[in-house]
């Protein structure tokens, strides 16, 4: 059964994504961040969703264990499209779009493989163990590549603060999901669990209502200097 602090969870997270959507409507950045908006967009019907299961099937229930399950891995799907354009905002300039494109393709089927090879031999339940697998490789997968891009923006002279502030929340909200992952796969029992994941998922559209608000489409940060010593 939910108590009320797992009612009040589903009503803030769903708070706190519309919010985001709204400041990212209100700031006129769709057309540059429409990834950003279809996650946000993405996650209310889900978030709608699991409401509708709940009231009408139950918490303990076979449909809303499938259905929460099966919409996270659809979630993580667009996070990574969403991770994928950040790439092509940054490489922009190089002219490597199609490149980024194919090569997102090619890793997402490629880790889509590892986990059903991963899961085939071991599970007669093989549809929902390849979702679970999935999931959780994609955000780890998803995690690298966030760090992988932070550091290429680092070696550049100068970046656009928005740009850089969404990769870096998109850094802390990975890294706290497969830490997660990874400490439930050894206490899988801890009932802290039901109510760390739901605060998890605020994150990203906080930081995001926060970097549209605040953070100026047009601000700059140094990101790299070097410094040559007197001779």
């Amino acid at each position: 059964m939910l108590d009320p602090v797992d009612y009040i969870l589903l009503v803030v997270g769903f708070a706190v994504h519309l919010c985001a959507l709204v400041c990212l409507l209100k700031k006129k950045a769709l057309s540059k961040h429409f990834t950003l908006f279809l996650y946000l967009s993405f996650s209310i019907a889900i978030g709608i969703g699991r409401c509708s299961i709940l009231k009408t099937a139950g918490f303990t229930s076979e449909a809303y264990l499938y259905f929460y399950f099966y919409s996270d891995a659809l979630s993580t799907i667009c996070l990574y499209f969403v991770i994928m354009s950040l790439y092509a905002h940054v490489f922009s300039e190089m002219g490597v779009s199609k490149q980024l494109r194919a090569g997102a393709m090619l890793l997402l089927g490629g880790t889509a493989g590892i986990s059903y090879y991963i899961v085939a031999a071991s599970s007669d339940r093989l549809l929902s163990h390849f979702v679970l697998e999935l999931d959780q490789n994609l955000y780890f997968v998803g995690l690298l590549l966030t760090y992988l891009l932070w550091g290429a923006m680092v070696k550049l002279r100068e970046n656009g603060t928005r740009l850089m502030q969404i990769i870096l929340s998109m850094g802390i909200y990975l890294s706290l999901f497969a830490g997660s992952y990874a400490l439930g796969n050894l206490y899988p029992h801890l009932p802290a669990w039901r109510y760390f994941y739901p605060f998890i998922n605020m994150w990203l559209p906080v930081s995001w209502a926060y970097t549209f608000l605040k953070v100026p489409e047009n601000g700059r940060i140094a990101t790299a200097r070097v410094l040559v010593p007197n001779r």
